[in-house]
């Protein structure tokens, strides 16, 4: 399985010998790649490796357990919304953060760990969300725009997933995490840093390519995924896919919203 930037993916079993066994590829930057690190992979023993055998995981699988947290988000987003808690975005965004970190170190599909995940993050953009009156269905309209684009992308095989098209988009993740942590320092001396998050002109070039990486992240993503169907990994994996790619949107969904934002405040 190639190497991809999303830890979700990056321990996905692969079968052999008659059993699955885990990935031996490094660690690297998630598709969140603001919001988390990257988790280096562990390497499992045979007698634990052969509990991991059991129905084959297919496309439907994936579709359903992403769609299930995917409507638990947006369920949970709306009614945060509808009843103006927006108090409730940190606490739930920690929530989603100390959840995703569970999963990433113990490196097993749980579907409750990856519904709570979903549900917390759906409160925390709804949370969120309140503050840009109009536009978080602006935002919602324009993630699943960019996520089917992306798939058809894919799946008419107009960009290739390569080693080469993964070390790119990987690096391309390390330098916006680093930009937005020297913005984030710059602030504190001087007001709206390097101005990569002020609204202006640069603002607004540096959201564009923030959301250009998260969206070609989402092809390594959909690779992964297509990849652990044909190795035949455990349909239980499924939930662990569906928490990655939640990553991946949480994360475009956010940049959306904030570069819609730049535009609502002119």
């Amino acid at each position: 399985m190639r190497s991809t930037s999303n830890p979700a993916f990056r321990n996905l079993p692969t079968q052999q010998g008659g059993y699955a066994t885990f990935d031996r590829s490094g660690g690297g930057m998630m598709g969140g790649g603001a919001a988390y690190a990257g988790a280096q992979t562990s390497h499992v023993d045979p007698s634990q490796a052969s509990q991991e055998v059991g129905r084959p995981i297919t496309i439907d699988d994936i579709v359903q357990k992403t769609a299930i947290s995917a409507g638990l988000a947006l369920v949970a987003g709306a009614l945060t919304m509808l009843s103006g808690l927006a108090v409730l975005a940190i606490p739930a965004f920690l929530v989603g953060l100390v959840v995703s970190l569970i999963v990433i170190v113990k490196q097993k599909p749980s579907a409750p760990l990856t519904l709570t995940y979903s549900g917390a993050m759906g409160v925390a953009l709804g949370g969120i969300s309140t503050m840009f009156p109009g536009l978080a269905f602006q935002a919602v309209i324009g993630t699943a725009g960019v996520f089917f684009g992306m798939l058809v992308v894919y799946k008419t095989g107009a960009v290739k997933v390569t080693p080469r098209f993964t070390k790119w988009i990987m690096g391309a993740m390390i330098g916006v995490v680093v930009l937005m942590l020297a913005n984030l320092v710059g602030s504190f001396f001087v007001p709206g840093g390097l101005g990569l998050r002020d609204g202006g002109t640069m603002a607004i070039i540096f959201s564009l390519v923030v959301i250009g990486v998260a969206a070609f992240s989402l092809l390594m993503d959909f690779d992964a995924a297509d990849n652990a169907v044909r190795a035949g990994v455990p349909e239980k994996y499924s939930w662990y896919i569906a928490f990655g790619l939640m990553t991946t949107l949480v994360w475009l969904y956010i940049e959306i919203l904030r570069l819609l934002s730049y535009f609502q405040g002119d």
